[in-house]
């Protein structure tokens, strides 16, 4: 009996992987806040973990045809081995090439007031953060990437441009954060504070000539 429903169970995920054609993931370092947004963004209830690489595995909310998928943490993850953390990003990188034709965007989180230091600590060993490799991978793949600035509440308003234009600046981009190119969205989500974040994605979807999916998002 186990068997034959564990069997069902494997035959109705393949099902509802193979009605998806639109996904859209959300990935980024281990406790930028990347959980917390997905469920203030879609009202579900994603896991949240309170240690810092709690997700090992994608976690994949289905809405018929449309995806939405929490990537692994990459990075500092506590409990987890080093040879670990590798494999789980590895993972990550074999995900996006193996569904890259249906992955329309990726959410890029990142933490906010933390991010700068970050890259400029990778910059000082003289490697590239993985932050900034992910970018270049996700636009390699055709994925349009949206950058979610997360912890913007732990910022000061006047501050708040200039760190904005800091940080696009490290993804490579020029000019001010509102008019670069990059789609940048400040959001708070432990405050839910995320309406910069769903006006980009509605605003792609509708590009996209998908605005039957606006009702999926909050």
């Amino acid at each position: 009996m186990r068997a034959r429903e564990q069997q069902k169970s494997v035959e109705k995920i393949k099902q509802r992987n193979d009605a998806v054609t639109f996904e859209v993931i959300f990935a980024g370092r281990s406790n930028v806040g990347k959980s917390t947004l997905l469920n203030k963004l879609t009202g579900q209830n994603v896991r949240v973990g309170k240690r810092p690489g709690v997700t090992l595995k994608p976690i994949h909310l289905y809405f018929g045809d449309f995806l939405i998928t929490d990537m692994p943490g990459f990075g500092f993850m506590s409990g987890v081995t080093k040879e670990k953390a590798e494999d789980v990003k590895d993972n990550i990188v074999n995900y996006i090439e193996d569904h890259a034709d249906r992955i329309k965007i990726a959410v890029q989180v990142i933490d906010g007031p933390a991010f700068l230091e970050i890259v400029e600590r990778w910059d000082a060993r003289d490697e590239i953060p993985i932050d900034l490799e992910l970018h270049s991978f996700l636009l390699e793949m055709n994925i349009l990437p949206v950058v979610a600035v997360n912890k913007m509440d732990k910022v000061k308003e006047d501050d708040m441009d200039g760190m904005l234009d800091q940080i696009v600046e490290k993804f490579g981009y020029e000019g001010p954060w509102k008019e670069c190119g990059l789609l940048v969205a400040p959001v708070a989500a432990r405050d839910g504070q995320i309406r910069p974040l769903t006006s980009a994605l509605k605003n792609e979807f509708h590009k996209m000539k998908r605005d039957d999916l606006f009702k999926y998002l909050r």
